[in-house]
C-alpha cells in the first residue's frame, strides 16, 4: 500500500502539537494595553485560532488600516516569540503519535492560522520538523478558520485527496475548517479551551482528552 493510499495526517499547532496560549494571551494582552484597549480571557477565548487580521479588526474595530495591522500583528508575534524561546514542551503523547504516524507510512503535515516564523520556532524548540513534509501558515492563506483554506493547501501540497486526510485540532474553528474542507477531524481536549459538546456539534469524528488515546490504528480506522 503506497503512503497515498494510506493517507496524511494534518497537525494544528497551538493546543494540539503544544500549549502555547498562554503565552498568545499575555502577548495580546501588552498589544491591548499599549492600544488602551481592554482585552480579557473571553476575547482571548473567542479569538483563538484565528489570523492575526481578523482577530484586530474582532477586538479593535474595522478602522484599522492595513498598515497598522501589519504593525500590530508583528508586535504582537515577536512578544509570543520571545517568551516561546524559554522553553515549549509537546502536549502528552504528541510524540509517540507523530513517531507511529510515520512509522505506519503517513504523510504528515502542519496546517496552521500562525505566522511561519511561529511555527518555525515551536518546530525547532519541539525538534519535530523532520515529522513533516510540508508547513502551510497564515502567509500562505488569505481566509482563516472556520475556511478550510489552511487544510486544503496542505492536501494539495501532499497530493493526497481530502478523503484520505485527517486533522488534528483543538478548536471548534478548526474542526468546522477541516469538515468543510472533506476531512476526517480529532478534537485533542487537554487544553481545555473548547468545550466537549462545542466540538461535538462541529461534527468532530473522535473528540479524546490527550494523544495518549490515539494510535495509527485509531487513524486507519476513521479514515477507511
Amino acid at each position: 500500500m503506497s503512503s497515498t493510499d494510506k493517507g496524511a495526517v494534518i497537525w494544528d499547532v497551538d493546543g494540539t502539537l503544544v500549549d502555547t496560549a498562554e503565552l498568545h494571551f499575555q502577548a495580546w494582552v501588552e498589544v491591548a494595553r499599549r492600544l488602551n484597549k481592554p482585552f480579557n480571557r473571553a476575547d482571548f477565548a473567542a479569538t483563538f485560532g484565528r489570523r492575526n487580521p481578523e482577530i484586530l479588526h474582532q477586538l479593535f474595530g474595522s478602522n484599522l488600516s492595513e498598515r497598522e495591522i501589519d504593525e500590530l500583528g508583528t508586535q504582537k508575534e515577536e512578544l509570543y516569540r520571545a517568551a516561546a524561546r524559554n522553553g515549549v514542551d509537546l502536549l502528552p503523547g504528541v510524540r509517540t503519535l507523530l513517531e507511529g504516524l510515520q512509522g505506519g507510512g503517513f504523510r504528515q503535515a502542519i496546517g496552521s492560522s500562525a505566522p511561519r516564523k511561529n511555527l518555525d520556532l515551536i518546530l525547532e524548540l519541539t525538534q519535530t520538523q523532520p515529522f513533516f513534509e510540508t508547513i502551510v501558515s497564515s502567509e500562505d492563506t488569505q481566509r482563516g478558520k472556520p475556511d478550510p483554506q489552511v487544510f486544503q493547501v496542505a492536501a494539495e501540497r501532499l497530493g493526497i485527496p481530502p478523503s484520505r486526510c485527517l486533522v488534528m485540532e483543538d478548536a471548534v474553528a478548526g474542526v468546522q475548517a477541516a469538515k468543510a474542507a472533506g476531512m476526517k477531524c480529532i478534537a485533542v481536549r487537554f487544553v481545555g479551551h473548547h468545550p466537549k459538546s462545542k466540538l461535538a456539534e462541529a461534527n468532530a469524528d473522535l473528540i479524546v482528552e490527550t494523544m495518549a488515546e490515539i494510535s495509527i490504528f485509531t487513524v486507519r480506522q476513521l479514515l477507511d
